[in-house]
């Protein structure tokens, strides 16, 4: 072998790379491969490839299945926490109320003029109010859906996505990470039903462990 270094992608010790998690991550919230290239200021062809990528490895046989399987990131603060034993759930508090709306910034507008809710922040076309410790999120649509979505808090999403499942409730998608704040706290969410079709989610935050000097 010659002394010149190999050249390519080093190699991950995880499932799939940080940018294919990044992707089925969005696959796994319903956004479509468009909405991804523009989220993550990628190529669309380039998603496609991270997608078909990330179907191969896990041995999947097409999207929807792949909105479905779960595994945490090796490197996420979710995989590092401790989880806890439970073998009762307590869904709650209301964590997120979700709304959707025609034109964000006339709206994010009336919320914090008009009614006075203290406006936590706006990324792209999404707005986040503070409703006495509910967070309220605003979300740019043409078409507004005619319901809002509920998103339940729990302690360890894992376990409470477990519990559910054993109850015969089916999940749209796997838990998956939404947001990684600035402090590295994470957001996981995953979604269902209710029996008249309304959508739900539990939500589940979780703060990086701290390391000892």
């Amino acid at each position: 072998m010659s002394g010149r270094s190999r050249r390519g992608r080093p190699p991950h010790e995880d499932v799939l790379t940080p940018t294919e998690w990044r992707v089925v991550h969005a696959v796994q919230h319903g956004m479509s491969n468009r909405e991804i290239a523009a989220r993550r200021g990628i190529s669309l062809d380039a998603v496609k490839y991270h997608v078909a990528n990330a179907v191969a490895k896990l041995g999947l046989t097409n999207r929807q299945a792949l909105r479905r399987w779960f595994r945490v990131p090796g490197t996420s603060a979710l995989r590092l926490q401790e989880r806890p034993i439970m073998s009762t759930l307590t869904l709650g508090p209301l964590a997120q109320i979700a709304r959707t709306v025609r034109d964000i910034k006339e709206s994010e507008a009336w919320y914090r003029g008009a009614l006075g809710l203290p406006h936590l922040y706006t990324f792209g076309s999404l707005a986040f109010f503070d409703c006495g410790g509910t967070r309220l999120m605003l979300s740019a649509q043409e078409k507004p859906a005619p319901e809002s979505l509920l998103y339940l808090r729990v302690e360890d999403i894992r376990t409470a996505y477990d519990l559910l499942r054993a109850r015969s409730i089916e999940f749209v998608d796997a838990p998956h990470l939404i947001h990684r704040h600035a402090d590295g706290t994470e957001e996981w969410m995953a979604h269902f039903h209710d029996p008249e079709g309304r959508p739900l989610a539990i939500m589940s935050q979780v703060k990086p462990r701290e390391t000892k000097p």
